[in-house]
């Protein structure tokens, strides 16, 4: 269901390489993020051209005629120069808004700071400077931003930023909420996680055409060491499409896209009961891409939750699980595979309606093979890489750590590889109404 990511060139809609770099040209080492646009029967992709003897990226684009299944590069750079005061500059993102067209690109400046800097076009040909969108905190520096992204929602703005360091590269994606005025992003509050796990970077945004929708797909890198990733032949993938909006106390909310309820083939498992820390109980077995919805009661003297086993003898397996006197989610992935060169470690998102006693939490988990993507009812995301190393069925328990028990609902269905047909009702989270 999901392609290999490669760095260095961009894919057409018919799977193949829509561009690659140009040997010897202002992209030789690389066609790097950006995004594309359609406009009076066109698409424009607008992206950063690597080379391995400029530390910037210079703004460049390739226009399509036929739907985006060929491409034809421009022959000079758009914007060849980054602005003065800049040590890192790459990852354009356009958008049109208000009757003009808008780009961000994200930098790093000569102080220390982040920053997204904000060009104006009439006619995506001829783009003027306006200065940074925003900038960080000098005290949180040095960093950089990179894949910067905006979506409004009536005068209030979402910017979803991508940390970067000099010393350990890409980071951690954060999002910004807050206002426009006179060209600059004013804050509302501090910048929070996006995503909660530690395996997602450098999402992307787009408006559904006709609608006052937005989606988002992000880059789930692989989280295991780089020879074997190579061996594979994988450089990470791509998250299924959410749905992105504001709640209305101004927080960011994220729910699976609802087009996705089309991929689900027949329910495969169903249960309803309770567990106790002597008693796991056997849910069902599930295939290696499915779609989950549940809810959880916890036992509020331990953690409780779901195990996703997936070897024959139990010792590989995914905790998901609430632990209700911290009020969070905890996704642990230390027993999800027996190769050291993959990644381990347990990972946690806020969840304050685990710690009321006797109250049902939801979640809806989606899971392809490698990737986990947790969803909560309150709109928070946690995504994992995880490497089972069995082929057999894939089976679900429900457990608790504690000295009471733990009730759950579960309802699962295989996801099945067809093209997402329009759906139009919202997607259903609870297992007992699914």
């Amino acid at each position: 269901m999901r392609a290999a990511d490669a760095a260095d060139c961009f894919w057409s809609r018919s799977r193949a390489v829509a561009f690659a770099p140009t040997p010897g040209g202002d992209d030789a080492d690389g066609c790097y993020s950006g995004n594309a646009v359609s406009v009076d029967g066109r698409m424009v992709a607008f992206y950063s051209a690597h080379r391995n003897d400029r530390w910037w990226q210079p703004v460049t684009t390739a226009e399509s005629h036929d739907n985006g299944h060929t491409w034809a590069k421009r022959p000079h750079l758009l914007i060849p120069e980054p602005p003065a005061g800049t040590t890192m500059y790459r990852d354009p993102y356009v958008w049109r808004q208000d009757g003009r067209w808008r780009m961000l690109v994200g930098s790093a400046l000569d102080d220390g700071r982040a920053a997204a800097q904000l060009y104006e076009s009439d006619d995506l040909e001829h783009w003027t400077y306006r200065g940074p969108f925003h900038s960080s905190d000098a005290a949180e520096g040095p960093i950089g931003w990179e894949c910067p992204q905006y979506a409004t929602f009536g005068d209030h703005g979402v910017l979803i930023l991508s940390d970067w360091t000099p010393q350990g590269g890409p980071s951690h994606t954060t999002v910004v909420t807050g206002r426009e005025k006179d060209g600059r992003f004013e804050a509302a509050a501090s910048p929070v996680p996006l995503d909660h796990g530690p395996d997602f970077y450098a999402p992307a945004l787009l408006r559904v055409p006709g609608e006052d929708r937005w989606l988002m797909w992000g880059w789930a890198w692989e989280a295991r060491d780089e020879a074997w990733a190579h061996e594979a032949g994988w450089a990470g993938v791509l998250t299924l499409p959410r749905e992105v909006s504001l709640t209305a106390d101004g927080k960011v909310a994220q729910r699976p896209a609802r087009e996705l309820l089309a991929l689900r083939g027949p329910r495969v498992l169903h249960g309803t009961g309770h567990a106790t820390r002597h008693e796991p109980i056997e849910i069902g077995q599930v295939g290696h891409t499915f779609d989950l919805t549940a809810v959880l009661v916890p036992d509020t003297t331990g953690t409780s939750g779901l195990r996703l086993i997936t070897s024959t003898d139990g010792a590989e397996y995914l905790d998901i699980s609430l632990d209700p006197t911290a009020g969070r989610l905890v996704v642990d992935r230390t027993h999800a595979s027996p190769d050291a060169r993959a990644r381990g470690g347990a990972y946690t998102a806020p969840c304050p309606t685990a710690k009321r006693p006797n109250t049902p939490v939801e979640l809806r988990v989606i899971v392809d093979r490698s990737i986990a993507e947790v969803y909560l009812a309150e709109e928070q995301v946690l995504t994992l890489r995880f490497y089972p190393s069995t082929d057999g069925p894939w089976r679900l328990q429900a457990r608790t750590t504690g000295s009471g028990r733990s009730e759950f609902a579960v309802a699962a269905w295989n996801l099945a590889p067809l093209d997402i047909r329009k759906v139009s009702q919202p997607a259903r989270w609870a297992a007992q109404s699914a």
